[in-house]
């Protein structure tokens, strides 16, 4: 069970570097602190899906990437909505 987690984080991990190295337009995008925290978003959207599958298997692994893809988006534009001050 150790390793599965493991196995979630790392995907998840990849999920958001991924997306970190496509959204850069530059070098110097990779190397801010924004870049870090996107990755580290991307491990705890692995850890999240770790506990909601059913089973690991091939579409769960793809959707572990995924869920660290597209889920640094996601809580980005809650923080960002979160911030804003109603008028």
């Amino acid at each position: 069970m150790d390793l599965a987690i493991l196995v979630f984080i790392v995907l998840g991990l990849i999920g958001g570097v991924a997306h970190v190295v496509i959204d850069a337009e530059k070098w110097e995008d990779l190397k801010q602190f924004s870049a870090f925290k996107m990755s580290v978003i991307g491990a705890v959207c692995g850890l999240l899906y770790f506990f909601l599958h059913s089973s690991y298997d091939f579409p769960n692994s793809v959707m572990t990437f995924v869920a660290g893809y597209f889920g640094t988006d996601f809580i980005k534009g809650i923080v960002e909505k979160a911030k804003k001050k109603p008028e």
